[in-house]
């Protein structure tokens, strides 16, 4: 009865439900594979790799273990979207276990090259956008309206908390054993969520996806969006956030290894700080639901950007880590607002395909940001990537506050000339 009262009242329906706490212990540890992978997938890379391209691998196996999603988006939509919800899940995780499982069969026969590693990676990702869709629509039919947006962000909670266990976890794995054993690791989540789900008695009555997945639906979702300014600029705001966040996580654990000639016990901590942050500044939503939507997320674009300058410069590791973890927890809270601004100012009848649309532009701009971390690491080294990414980032913020100023510096004159 003590537990019951400190769940906070919204939360409690959620896990009341007996279905959705079993898939939500098999999500925790999925993530949790994926947060140790988050160190791992670039730690086993700078092992195999030459010390003169061991960027241009780091940035190909971190998006390989991402990017190939939004092919098998496009590629296999026609064909997963009439599946069940549960098989589509089922399928990405099947193949998320095998192939990831592949990596350290392979490194312990001593076959396992950089380009089967990233072959590797690169096919145990191709569903993983279709299986991020099932896992929704599962939630969506095991629950009420009123109780998804709770569902929503326990499950959001649980993946940033990964990255707070999971880099810790992996950072000793992967000093003191092996990475390729990490690796593995995340494959057995995967195994052990897939099991969750065949032993599990689900909903099968609804359509597999929704129809905000269907060509039309997007396409008229960026119709909707050509047409609204406001929204393109959000859009265009948001995909060059996360395209010009890509490099740090190419350039972070490379920085780590070269500029710092520290163990992968740091790259754990920076990355496990990174999470708590995340964690605490996404608990702020509410309040910050009271502040103005886009002068807030302008300021999450500039603060994130500047708190990476510091590692463009030669300081103790104590302020860069101190950085990391406050600029979590300024990033954190960035996805929940962009797509608060989103619905209000959507209408009801074009908001879910504004979000299709807003999701399938998405998709590509992290990976493409990791895969120019490679070559930008390579051409620059790993401390000026990170102070370049915060420079531009801080750019960008800047420009979007100039568009802002001026859009609202118009506004009094449109209103004051419709009188005259």
């Amino acid at each position: 009865m003590v537990i019951r009262r400190l769940v906070p009242a919204a939360y409690r329906p959620v896990l009341a439900n007996r279905v959705l706490r079993r898939l939500i212990l098999g999500f925790a540890v999925s993530y949790l594979g994926d947060g140790m992978s988050f160190v791992a997938v670039a730690w086993l890379a700078i092992e195999l790799a030459p010390e003169a391209t061991a960027g241009l691998w780091v940035g190909g196996a971190v998006a390989a273990y991402t990017l190939p999603g939004v092919v098998g988006a496009l590629a296999f939509g026609r064909r997963l979207r009439r599946l069940p919800p549960r098989r589509i899940l089922l399928a990405d995780n099947i193949v998320r276990g095998v192939f990831l499982g592949a990596v350290p069969l392979a490194w312990f026969a001593g076959a396992l090259t950089l380009p089967l590693y990233v072959g590797l990676l690169a096919v145990s990702s191709l569903l993983h956008a279709w299986g991020s869709a099932g896992m929704y629509t599962l939630m969506a039919e095991l629950l009420p309206e009123e109780q998804r947006l709770a569902a929503n962000t326990l499950v959001s909670t649980l993946n940033f908390s990964a990255t707070i266990a999971g880099p810790a976890i992996a950072g000793v794995l992967v000093t003191y054993v092996s990475s390729a054993l990490v690796i593995g690791l995340d494959a057995l989540t995967y195994v052990f969520l897939a099991l969750i789900v065949v032993t599990t008695r689900l909903p099968t009555s609804r359509p597999p996806v929704a129809e905000v997945d269907e060509p039309s639906a997007a396409r008229g979702g960026f119709a909707f969006l050509r047409s609204h300014p406001e929204l393109l600029g959000l859009l265009a705001l948001t995909w060059f956030f996360n395209f010009l966040y890509g490099p740090v996580e190419v350039a972070l654990p490379l920085h780590v290894t070269n500029d710092l000639n520290a163990p992968g016990t740091l790259l754990g901590l920076y990355w496990m700080l990174f999470g708590i942050g995340a964690v605490l500044g996404g608990l702020t939503i509410g309040a910050l639901r009271q502040l103005p939507l886009w002068p807030v997320t302008i300021a999450i674009v500039v603060l994130w950007g500047l708190l990476l300058l510091p590692f463009g410069f030669d300081v103790p590791v104590a302020v860069t880590v101190a950085c990391f973890m406050l600029g979590g927890a300024i990033y954190g809270p960035f996805v929940p607002l962009s797509v608060t601004l989103v619905q209000a100012k959507s209408p009801p009848q074009h908001l879910a395909a504004v979000l299709a649309a807003r999701s399938s532009v998405l998709l590509t701009a992290a990976p493409l940001g990791t895969a120019l971390g490679g070559p930008l690491t390579t051409a620059l080294g790993p401390r000026a990537t990170l102070g370049v990414s915060g420079l531009a980032t801080v750019t960008l913020g800047g420009i979007a506050c100039a568009l802002l100023v001026a859009r609202e510096a118009r506004a009094p004159r449109r209103v004051r000339g419709r009188p005259r």
